[in-house]
């Protein structure tokens, strides 16, 4: 019973250091961001880095969601027969939910551990003290390009990932199932509102965030050489996916308030 209070206590002093440490960056990365010069190169770089590197997994991951998803909730639905709610419980879902949700793990996956290995590299090697000792700050030069290309490349790839997953439901509902696509689409344009895609793309702008200022700060705090950069990877990884999925829910209660879910009648 010791051994559990103590591990309690233990992740909940971890979890307000964390909130702390984040909080902190983010008000360096603002406070650069307003005072310094943007590094729009460096900028430029990373939106190849993170937005054009990650669009093929992203669309791949977008386009069997919403095949897969659309497959489960037309057998579900036929079942009842209310086949043609496939269209707009798809489009809604992957709008709200399944678009920025996995976009974002994605590109945790892809970029979010790389950006932890490299900046935590440079941190062993002690590259970061050599940009201090040259006056190059290193908020400036290594977080916030990072953080202007995430914030950047995030919603767009949100709002591929989208884009495929309706696509590729319409795809397999259409001609694997022979719904009328003529309905599907229309029942789609119907249920899917603008304050669906906000949604989705308000989403991605603060997971967009969250990624960021997790991984770059524990690549900051990297030490204890080669194993340390895989521990703090590894934490990076997991944490900013943890974040993701809390900070999702809590997105989902507010902006259902001010951007309500459209009602249809099918």
């Amino acid at each position: 019973m010791t051994q559990i209070i103590q591990k309690s206590g233990s992740w909940a002093l971890n979890l307000v250091a964390l909130f702390g440490q984040v909080g902190n960056l983010f008000f360096e990365v603002l406070l650069t961001i307003v005072t310094s010069k943007v590094r729009w190169g460096l900028v430029g770089q990373q939106i190849v880095k993170i937005g054009i590197g990650s669009q093929l997994v992203v669309i791949v991951t977008g386009a069997f969601t919403g095949a897969v998803f659309a497959a489960q909730a037309y057998f579900k639905f036929s079942e009842l027969g209310l086949g043609s709610a496939t269209g707009p419980v798809v489009s809604v879902a992957l709008c709200r939910e399944l678009g920025p949700v996995l976009a974002a793990l994605m590109v945790t996956s892809r970029v979010g551990s790389a950006m932890t290995a490299e900046i935590g590299t440079m941190r062993i090697y002690e590259q970061v003290d050599a940009l201090r000792s040259m006056g190059v700050y290193p908020v400036d030069y290594l977080v916030v390009p990072r953080m202007i290309a995430m914030v950047i490349s995030l919603p767009i790839l949100v709002g591929e990932a989208i884009t495929f997953g309706i696509l590729a439901a319409d795809l397999l509902t259409v001609h694997g199932f022979g719904l009328p696509q003529a309905w599907f689409r229309h029942q789609v344009i119907l249920a899917t509102g603008a304050g669906d895609l906000l949604t989705g793309l308000i989403k991605g702008l603060v997971f967009s965030v969250l990624i960021v200022l997790i991984c770059c700060n524990q690549g900051l705090k990297t030490t204890q050489g080669a194993a340390g950069v895989g521990r703090s990877t590894t934490k990076a990884v997991v944490d900013a996916s943890l974040a993701i999925l809390i900070v999702n829910l809590i997105l989902t209660l507010i902006l259902n308030q001010f951007l309500p879910i459209v009602s249809l009648s099918l």
